[in-house]
């Protein structure tokens, strides 16, 4: 089961207890106080680990405590230490605190470990206590209490490339089709009902990572649909790959717009983010409509289709892409980076679709 936020009460551990002891010893008289101090409570640590991918383990496990400090004991033998609670969390996950709202820690690398909540302090012993007025101490401080904080744990997944589309438009099998990643894909509406990731492979040694969530219908902001409860999984790309279903009862007009309104009425950074379009499902249409569909999508767009390209989309399909002179540049933010029609199941235009993302990732890391 895929769960992106919980509510959790996290606790370190208490200090252990300070001993009242004293030697006691044949042929010792007035040995004197022997008491050690106690142990410290455990710590509470977050670690991101790049192995979990969801929230759901911490469904049946909402208070997570640290281990208690151990009481000290005679001889000055201090108590041991509580241990530790390293808490897993998957990378994109942000610690919340669940009365303030602020973000305390965002865990986004592999291997990244941040310390929350230092345990309790141990009590110190009777010996700590000995002095020239006072050489038989009779008591040792109790333990410092370990902290209690209540926070929220929410994931947003890492991508460089978010794939937004209405349900039914073709994402699952794109991003079945060019990665490896492996949805759940069938002739119905919201198929997809959890985020998936898949890793798109460009060469022997080059790749970026395509983030597909559920589809977004007219209202979604609002909670219509699946709502917004997905939508923050791409709110950390930069990138998004708008899909238009050239087969669709919906206007492609209809399409964009709503897609772009939905995701600016969600968050105004998404909507300035960089953008593709890829016009799904053209194996569906009849091929002597598809030029005239295309053309007047471009139209719509205010862009003209290209005469050639070097990601070799196919020329009988008009397609448009940006083509800058110089990279540092960039390209027109206002504007689509590329448009080009695709079918998933006949792999028309994958290979330079692939190639075309991946170049804008590339331009986007270097310009950003």
């Amino acid at each position: 089961m895929f769960t992106d936020s919980v509510e959790l009460t996290v606790s370190s551990g208490k200090g252990g207890q300070g001993c009242v002891a004293f030697r006691r010893e044949k042929f010792v008289l007035n040995g004197g106080p022997n008491g050690g101090d106690g142990g410290k409570g455990g710590d509470i640590w977050f670690k991101c680990d790049n192995n979990t991918h969801t929230l759901s383990h911490f469904q049946k496990k909402m208070h997570i405590k640290a281990e208690n400090g151990v009481q000290g004991e005679g001889r000055n033998m201090t108590g041991r230490s509580g241990a530790k609670e390293v808490i897993i969390v998957p990378p994109g996950t942000q610690i919340i605190d669940a009365e303030s709202g602020e973000v305390l820690f965002d865990m986004l690398m592999d291997g990244q470990e941040v310390e929350f909540i230092t345990g309790g302090k141990g009590g110190l012993g009777n010996t700590r206590f000995k002095s020239s007025t006072n050489q038989r101490p009779t008591y040792a401080q109790p333990g410092e209490k370990g902290k209690t904080r209540q926070i929220k744990l929410d994931l947003k997944l890492i991508a460089d490339v978010g794939l937004v589309g209405f349900p039914n438009v073709g994402k699952s099998t794109l991003i079945s089709t060019v990665s490896n990643a492996r949805p759940e894909i069938a002739n119905y509406e919201f198929t997809t009902l959890t985020p998936k990731l898949g890793q798109v492979n460009i060469g022997d040694f080059e790749s970026f990572v395509m983030a597909d969530i559920p589809g977004i219908i007219g209202g979604a902001h609002e909670g219509k649909g699946l709502g917004i409860q997905f939508l923050q999984h791409i709110e950390r790309t930069e990138i998004l790959l708008y899909m238009i279903d050239l087969a669709s009862y919906r206007d492609l007009k209809e399409q964009i717009e709503t897609l772009k309104s939905e995701i600016a009425a969600f968050s105004a950074k998404m909507g300035e983010s960089r953008f593709a379009i890829a016009l799904t499902r053209v194996d569906i249409v009849p091929p002597e409509e598809v030029p005239e569909l295309v053309n007047g999508f471009l139209n719509l767009i205010g862009v003209s289709a290209n005469k050639a390209s070097e990601f070799d989309f196919d020329p009988e399909i008009p397609y448009f892409i940006q083509e800058s002179a110089d990279e540092t540049l960039g390209f027109d933010k206002s504007l689509p980076y590329f448009i080009a029609a695709i079918s998933s199941a006949t792999s028309k235009n994958i290979e330079a679709l692939k190639y075309s993302l991946f170049n804008l990732v590339h331009t986007n890391r270097k310009v950003y």
